[in-house]
Formats: C-alpha cells, structure tokens, sequence
C-alpha cells in the first residue's frame, strides 16, 4: 500500500469494487475504484493506467460512494467489474 494512503487513513484501505473500460493502452485504460477505511468512504477515477492522472472525491455513505462511481463510468457498456 502506498504511504501517502498510510498517513491520510492512519488504518488499512479496502477496495471494495473496481471498473476498468476495457482498454489495454497507457492512454486509453480508465479505472474507478471505491475504497474504504471502515468509516470514510472515497471514490477515485483514474486515467492513464498507474503511472497517470487521477482524481479522489470523498464521499459521506456506502451508497453516494456506489453513485458517484456509477455516474464516472457513463453508459458505456464496455467498463467491466474487477473481482479481488
């Protein structure tokens, strides 16, 4: 786990679901993440794979987090749920 995920929670960080578009390249691949620490919830989009850009939105429930993630991704029929 990154450090900076360490020092922010102070507890361990679950990703309880995961997107991914589909795409396999370095530009195209876009990534939606729900994660908690057991008590904040946070969604983060990510674009470019792991080496690219990314944007965390705190979120206040479970089901705000579900929303948001969904409203990320679009309609499009493409992005696939990644089991842990």
């Amino acid at each position: 786990m990154r450090s900076d995920l360490l020092l922010r929670y102070r507890r361990q960080v679950i990703v309880e679901e995961h997107w991914w578009n589909g795409n396999t390249t370095a530009r195209g691949r876009r990534d939606v993440y729900i994660r908690t620490d057991g008590q904040r919830w946070e969604v983060q989009a990510q674009i470019g794979g792991a080496l690219g850009r990314s944007k965390v939105q705190e979120c206040p429930s479970r089901g705000s987090a579900s929303i948001l993630a969904g409203a990320w991704r679009g309609g499009d029929p493409a992005w696939r749920e990644l089991r842990r």
